[in-house]
């Protein structure tokens, strides 16, 4: 993520001080996936609520000789995104090539995957007055649903 260089504005820095964790999902649709825009439209009420700010949206789709091309969420339209049309113009630019590339490698031939990195808004305040007091954050990591599943099921068996 781009820094504010020496010659950048205090607000600028402020800004970026205050911003909550950023957090990057893909989500893979196989090509008989129904689409049903429940997901589009779950995302966006967590955006209308103020809990996430989306900042970049990119779709990435492999070819099944292994080729992919990936665009960003600028002139969408439903016929190749679906309901996800709603985050056209979602594209700050800290989403790239190698970002597609990455995705591409993570999906089968012949899968859509659809890339979206937000900001968790909810926790910004939390995380600004850590920095505030001299607090660095060490690691971040998600654990996936499937291992929290998996863990809490082999405790209800013992």
């Amino acid at each position: 993520m781009n820094t504010v260089s020496e010659g950048g504005s205090a607000a600028a820095g402020a800004a970026l001080d205050e911003l909550g964790p950023i957090d990057l999902v893909l989500f893979a649709y196989p090509p008989d996936a129904p689409m049903t825009g429940e997901a589009a439209d779950l995302l966006l009420d967590l955006v209308e609520q103020g809990i996430i700010r989306v900042l970049d949206v990119m779709f990435v789709q492999k070819n099944e000789d292994g080729t992919f091309s990936g665009f960003e969420a600028k002139d969408l339209n439903a016929e190749s995104v679906g309901d996800f049309t709603v985050f056209d113009g979602a594209s700050s630019g800290l989403l790239g090539d190698a970002d597609a590339a990455m995705a591409a490698d993570a999906i089968d031939p012949g899968v859509a995957a659809v890339m979206i990195l937000y900001e968790n808004k909810w926790a910004a305040p939390f995380a600004a007055a850590v920095r505030r007091n001299g607090g660095v954050l060490i690691d971040n990591q998600r654990i996936p649903h499937e291992d929290v599943v998996e863990a809490l099921e082999a405790i209800e068996a013992s």
